[in-house]
């Protein structure tokens, strides 16, 4: 068996597992890419969904052999017999451990955003992954759910190895729905393997809290009008019979405003993005951060990637802003990153679009294809050196434009300038982009080229 992607996966499993509806289930997906497979196993399902993040524990000698495991809320599970036949000592232990626990920390407060775990305490966990090799993953997070509470622990998975299967002898139970008699990699039993995005984990577990939580407050509908200065509120902005979800923020009437494209599976939430924001808002710029998707078209992936339908939403989204007596007259900037760009530049290539500035952040502007000739805003790509790939793309997409454009090459980031300083020195350069452009005086001015 062949699977589309994670989501058609996911739906498929869903379906096999709707007899746990109504069960008092909670789904944990394992990040990454167990998460976009068990946000479509809770929606089927109509449960909440989590995360359960875990961090293994290398043996010294060799970091890839698993002696043992931790995971949040102080989770720990050892393999003894490892430790043993290794001779790992308890300083040994301690030192690993307490490296591993920084990372899982950060990524847990990354994954959840200031959302509190959901208790586990005497309910069913559906541990949830992309598929398993030799399970020891499956196993550790099975573990951990016990140690959380759960009642009853269930593991679910599209694809594995038989053999892997009888090991997981933590769960109460194991689904899979393809079990091939020749296992070489989970990847190769899917057609789009594309690796995850940590914003787009972010993205999938809002997505399914507002699904699962619709007492929660609707966000205001009013735009800056009922409002004093400055303006700091979320917002909905009507996208035909749809409405996105928004955060204003605009320090003055008049003042320049960048609105944020997000990359494939990213949201307004997403902390780099956000990031970028502060910066601006310390600068004196608005910003408009938006969902260019509503959560039920954000969990097909087909949307994700559907440029010409981004593009469409940024500029209603661009028009709404416009609506708004406070930013009526204010210079609009776009800010794209991942695919964003793309969806950014192809709307800023629309006639009367009227676009002040653009800057890229590890985008892809070639997404934006013959469109980008028409681009008339001044544009900044900013790439991280390490992200080759990219840093070809944006090469060719500088060649192909005809408006003034720069190339900032951050040295030492990858694609998602996750390294000390990268992201800071990414948005110190937007700022001064948008500044520079987005001022009632502003002009194309120094370092810009063709």
């Amino acid at each position: 068996m062949v699977f589309e992607n994670r989501v058609e996966a996911g739906r498929q499993l869903g379906k096999r597992l709707r007899s746990l509806r109504g069960q008092d289930v909670v789904v944990l997906g394992l990040p990454r890419g167990g998460v976009p497979v068990a946000h479509e196993v809770a929606r089927i399902l109509d449960a909440p969904l989590d995360v359960i993040v875990v961090r293994k524990l290398g043996v010294p000698s060799q970091p890839e052999l698993a002696m043992g495991a931790i995971g949040e809320e102080g989770a720990r599970v050892l393999d003894e017999r490892t430790l043993q036949y290794f001779g790992v000592t308890d300083a040994q232990l301690e030192q690993i451990e307490a490296r591993e626990r920084a990372v899982l920390e950060a990524r847990t407060a990354r994954f959840r955003e200031g959302r509190e775990r959901v208790d586990l305490t005497g309910r069913t966990a559906l541990v949830v992954d992309d598929g398993i090799a030799t399970g020891s993953t499956a196993r550790v997070a099975c573990r951990i759910a016990r140690q959380l509470g759960a009642a009853r622990v269930v593991l679910a998975v599209p694809v594995a190895p038989q053999e892997a299967l009888g090991r997981v002898v933590e769960a109460d139970e194991v689904i899979c729905l393809a079990t091939p008699p020749y296992f070489t990699a989970v990847g190769y039993h899917y057609r789009d393997f594309s690796a995850t995005e940590d914003d787009e984990v972010v993205a999938l577990l809002d997505a399914a809290r507002r699904r699962h939580q619709p007492e929660l407050p609707a966000p205001p509908r009013a735009g800056p009008a009922a409002h004093g200065y400055p303006v700091d509120a979320d917002v909905r902005i009507p996208a035909g019979r749809e409405q996105l979800e928004a955060h204003l923020h605009l320090p003055a009437p008049g003042a320049g405003v960048v609105v944020f494209a997000h990359g494939s599976g990213s949201s307004r939430r997403s902390p780099r993005n956000q990031y970028v924001a502060s910066v601006l808002q310390q600068a004196g710029l608005g910003t408009l951060l938006l969902d260019l998707l509503t959560p039920g078209e954000e969990t097909d992936r087909g949307n994700v990637f559907d440029i010409g339908l981004l593009a469409e939403r940024l500029l209603l989204a661009t028009a709404w802003l416009r609506e708004q007596p406070g930013s009526a007259a204010s210079p609009v900037g776009y800010f794209g990153a991942s695919t964003g760009a793309g969806a950014a530049l192809w709307a800023a290539a629309e006639p009367g679009a009227s676009i002040a500035a653009v800057v890229s952040r590890g985008g892809r502007p070639d997404l934006a294809d013959e469109r980008l000739r028409s681009v008339q805003a001044p544009t900044l790509l900013i790439v991280g050196s390490e992200d080759s790939e990219v840093l070809g793309l944006n090469r060719w997409a500088q060649e192909s434009m005809r408006c003034p454009t720069r190339l900032a090459v951050v040295e030492g980031a990858t694609h998602l300038f996750e390294e000390p300083g990268t992201l800071a020195e990414a948005a110190a350069l937007a700022r001064d982009w948008f500044l520079r452009h987005l001022s009632p005086a502003g002009e194309h001015g120094d370092g810009t080229s063709r």
